[in-house]
């Protein structure tokens, strides 16, 4: 059996719920040996870099315009069997399948990054990426999504392609589509779908409004679907079982979409919803201290929080308040176990050199989430209309730190570690060469036009010793264990292997990160275009 099968049958067999006690250790800053290093970083390059990776992970048939010159046309007939177009999307990591809810999440992060820091990536010459980087996913769902109550969830299968080595443009394994509808629901993946579309058509508002347009009418549709055919989507779609199961329920991603609707569309009903369901979908009543694909309750929180804090704005009832409140309190417990600010054994562990750690299995991804809404409630803070700061039983802290530790973390991605390591690939003199990662590990297609089979590819590309051919420009890897060590083998696809939802967060990170340019801050009307 290939190795990233037992990699993400073992990795989501840890998030279940209690997997989310966490336990105290001492903040430490990172290796003064690495402090020389974070004050050269280069976060306009780390930006340009993290939106190239999204080319590579590319289904369909690639534009003319295609950086990734050594990715080529795939999965072409994806859909084909069941008389439903499915061609285009991305693949999750570094295997061939299109699963839909890492998927949707990852194209409401890249969203959220524009939402909320479009000055500072149309500043670094990065918005016309960054807006292909979604729309190639917004596409795609907008085809999968045929019907109302009608989403294709998945094209391929784990199993059959794990078995395989292949580049995507050899496919031989399954590329079965699947399915959610009334008597088959899906509410996790319905609803994620949803807040990606809704995320999405508030960036395309001011450059698209027909496209911001069509995007909001199916994020409408689905949030409906999800909310009024209740179920979870893993359990009648069960190829996504043993991969992407949904561990934390749908209530997250009902109240996701409920909010990302609202902030697209001023709508008070879309608040009313997240007020009213708070408690019964669990929003107000889990204090988490993880941020991921599966579990977006940190997410909510802080998104209601936001709320909150324009609460004049909004003009919100006494009764709205008192929940947003309480969402509030749920977002600064995930904010101060961050910072090693609350107490008892309720914060997350840190390496040695002080890098975020949740768990062993790609933690990567907890560090770019986790990166991500420390950098946004820093602005949140910062812009709130009275001066505000986060509020943790081990004290107080302004937005100046919250965004200290953010960068702590982007920093340590980029090399600013014991190592000298960049996770980043692709960036600096010292990154992962050998990302478990079937294209890039393959000779292109273009260089080797002769087909390579399924088990040919682990014979002659699987096991090779020597570095992968294709650089995957932009890949934040699994990363080092909690001692902070890493081993850059092919085969060590817990440290190696990146996927899509670890980059999407960190774009943003490294926009906010970027120093003043003209002596501008890079966020001036551009931003506010894009901000609602």
């Amino acid at each position: 059996m290939e190795g990233d099968m037992k990699k993400k049958n073992n990795n989501n067999s840890q998030k279940h719920l209690l997997s989310l006690v966490i336990f105290s250790v001492p903040l430490l800053m990172l290796a003064s040996t690495s402090l020389a290093q974070a004050a050269a970083l280069d976060y306009k390059e780390a930006l340009s870099k993290s939106l190239l990776y999204f080319e590579a992970q590319r289904s369909g048939r690639l534009p003319y315009d295609q950086r990734v010159s050594w990715r080529g046309h795939s999965g072409l007939t994806d859909g084909l069997e069941q008389g439903v177009d499915l061609v285009g999307g991305y693949y999750d990591a570094g295997d061939n399948v299109k699963f839909g809810l890492p998927m949707a999440f990852t194209i409401t992060m890249l969203s959220w990054s524009v939402a909320e820091y479009g000055g500072d990536i149309a500043a670094a010459g990065e918005l016309k990426h960054a807006l292909e980087a979604i729309k190639w996913g917004t596409d795609y769902f907008i085809k999968a999504h045929t019907q109302p109550n009608v989403l294709w969830a998945q094209v391929g299968d784990g199993d059959t392609d794990h078995s395989c080595w292949q580049r995507p443009e050899d496919m031989t394994t399954s590329r079965q589509a699947y399915k959610i509808d009334e008597d088959h629901p899906g509410s996790e993946v319905a609803a994620e779908t949803a807040a990606a579309m809704a995320a999405a058509s508030v960036v395309f508002k001011e450059t698209n409004a027909h496209y911001s347009h069509v995007l909001l009418h199916h994020a409408q549709q689905l949030f409906e679907f999800g909310d009024k055919h209740r179920g979870k989507y893993d359990d009648n779609v069960e190829v996504a079982k043993g991969y992407y199961p949904s561990t934390s329920g749908y209530g997250d991603e009902l109240l996701w979409a409920a909010l990302w609707l609202h902030r697209a569309t001023g709508d008070e009903e879309y608040l009313k919803y997240a007020v009213e369901n708070a408690d019964e979908l669990n929003g107000t009543s889990w204090a988490i201290s993880e941020f991921s694909w599966d579990i977006k309750y940190a997410g909510v929180q802080i998104l209601a929080s936001k709320v909150l804090m324009d609460k004049e704005r909004h003009r919100l009832q006494e009764n709205q308040v008192n929940v947003l409140e309480q969402y509030r309190s749920k977002a600064e417990h995930y904010l101060c176990s961050c910072l090693n600010m609350n107490s008892g054994d309720e914060n997350v562990p840190r390496t040695p050199a002080g890098l975020l750690f949740v768990r062993q299995w790609n933690n990567m991804q907890y560090v770019a989430g986790a990166a991500f809404l420390l950098a946004v409630f820093s602005d949140y803070l910062a812009g709130a209309s009275n001066a505000q700061a986060l509020h943790c039983p081990r004290g107080s802290v302004g937005a100046r730190e919250l965004l200290s530790v953010a960068k702590s973390q982007a920093d340590y991605v980029l090399g600013a570690n014991p190592s000298g390591v960049s996770y980043l690939v692709g960036y600096g003199d010292r990154f992962p060469r050998r990302v478990h990662h079937r294209a890039a590990s393959s000779a292109s297609h273009k260089v080797q036009k002769s087909f390579i089979g399924c088990a040919q590819g682990y014979d002659e590309w699987y096991g090779r010793r020597s570095g992968n051919p294709n650089v995957l420009v932009g890949a934040v890897v699994g990363g080092p264990d909690e001692k902070d060590e890493f081993e850059d083998d092919r085969g060590r696809y817990v440290q190696t292997e990146a996927c899509t939802y670890n980059t999407a967060p960190i774009v943003g990170v490294f926009a906010r990160l970027m120093k003043k340019v003209d002596g501008e801050d890079g966020r001036g009307i551009i931003e506010r275009k894009f901000s609602s």
